[in-house]
């Protein structure tokens, strides 16, 4: 099979958490490896490869609706889904009209080899592997170092269609970042379900940073989600290195103390807020980032309160905002005082409200300030990138800034982010 010269062409969709994200990146280097040719449209695929999320009721129905989509477009290719709505639902998804394989988590990373036994391609290497990459995956890189997850909150499917904790060795973390850094990217993230947690042959999570630092030329780092109890002197002392980004997604779920006990989350509005409080007093223009559920079952106006008060007391640079979701299996979905649709619909407005005025209040800070972004993409003549504390920049310029960092003035607010010059 193949449509141009003879090479199977595989084009890679992600839903879900920046795991997921890292490890559809190591599928497309592998698959690349093995001689496909990636591309960013299904029009143009003879393989559709899904990394499907189920954390919540709309990620499942965002998954249905794109393999649906895949289908609908290019009847004829191979339609793979794979990841954790596969784990949790793996005959829901096989009985889809155009879904010709369905691979759970422990399966999803040997998928090149199980297309190559399955027939659907064959392993060709060379020069067309090198040539493979498209522009999506240039400038950041998702580098998984964890996964799985022993806390069993009580909303929370992951720890359902995920494995147990488990941490990969830092020898091999480092030379991964080695090879991104070679291929020419600027940013790694470190990824996982739960990267505090890692452990690894005595090494913790601050060792492991320590150890990518001294021996890669990674030029900015990172880290994906953290707990309020993993934020130490220790930890945010690290970050007196400025290749590590000063920006920080602290998990909060609730900014209501009986909200959380009912959450299973261990932690008090009082030990996050301490945490916040170190993070801000160590590291210079940090950028702290959260989740936060509305409508968890028995959450009451007065609760609500509470969480919408506290969001607005830290001052957020963004905050995700998601309407509680049952999900099958969990503790949560069998709790009474289950919230009404029209009640979290609108704490959910009135939360993303919220979020929109902290994201503005963040970036109006830094107006008339000078900071290096790192582009990664033109769209309609006019660049977007990242500064290290995660503000979007939008530009215009003649030159391809793609995967390079430039001073910036901001300038004004545009869009998501600012504009510079």
């Amino acid at each position: 099979m193949g449509k141009k010269d003879g090479v199977v062409s595989v084009a890679l969709d992600t839903l879900g958490c920046k795991l997921n994200q890292a490890e559809t990146e190591l599928l497309a280097d592998r698959l690349a490896m093995m001689g496909c040719r990636l591309v960013s449209s299904v029009a143009e695929a003879d393989i559709y490869i899904l990394n499907t999320c189920t954390v919540t009721s709309i990620a499942d129905r965002k998954s249905r609706h794109l393999l649906r989509m895949a289908h609908r477009r290019n009847p004829g290719a191979i339609i793979v889904a794979a990841g954790c709505y596969a784990q949790r639902a793996k005959k829901e998804l096989a009985g889809l009209e155009g879904v010709s394989l369905v691979l759970d988590n422990d399966a999803k990373m040997r998928l090149p080899e199980l297309l190559e036994e399955y027939g659907y391609l064959r392993k060709t290497g060379g020069e067309e592997a090198a040539n493979s990459r498209h522009d999506g995956f240039r400038s950041r890189t998702f580098i998984r170092v964890q996964d799985g997850c022993n806390n069993l909150c009580a909303y929370c499917i992951v720890p359902l269609v995920r494995c147990r904790e488990r941490s990969l060795a830092a020898e091999s973390v480092v030379s991964e970042i080695r090879a991104k850094v070679a291929a020419g990217y600027k940013e790694a993230v470190l990824t996982g379900t739960e990267i505090g947690a890692y452990h690894h042959n005595g090494l913790n999570l601050g060792g492991l940073i320590e150890r990518i630092l001294s021996h890669t030329d990674i030029v900015r780092l990172r880290l994906s989600s953290l707990q309020p109890c993993e934020i130490t002197t220790g930890l945010v002392a690290l970050w007196q290195d400025e290749r590590l980004c000063p920006h920080f997604h602290l998990s909060l779920q609730s900014g209501s103390d009986s909200v959380l006990g009912r959450m299973g989350r261990r932690y008090t509005t009082e030990d996050y807020a301490k945490a916040v409080s170190l993070i801000r007093s160590a590291v210079p223009d940090a950028a702290v980032t959260t989740d936060v559920i509305v409508g968890f079952p028995g959450e009451s106006d007065e609760e609500f309160d509470e969480s919408y008060s506290f969001c607005r007391k830290l001052g957020f640079a963004r905050i995700h905002v998601f309407p509680y979701s049952p999900r099958p299996g969990t503790g949560a979905a069998k709790m009474e005082g289950q919230v009404g649709t029209g009640v979290k619909r609108e704490r959910l407005q009135k939360m993303l409200t919220l979020a929109e005025e902290s994201a503005v209040g963040f970036r109006k800070k830094y107006l008339g300030r000078t900071m290096p972004v790192l582009w990664e993409q033109k769209s309609g003549g006019i660049w977007s990138g990242l500064t290290a504390n995660y503000i979007r920049v939008y530009t215009k310029s003649s030159e391809d800034l793609t995967n390079e960092i430039t001073e910036v003035r901001l300038e004004k607010l545009y869009k998501d982010g600012v504009w510079g010059l």
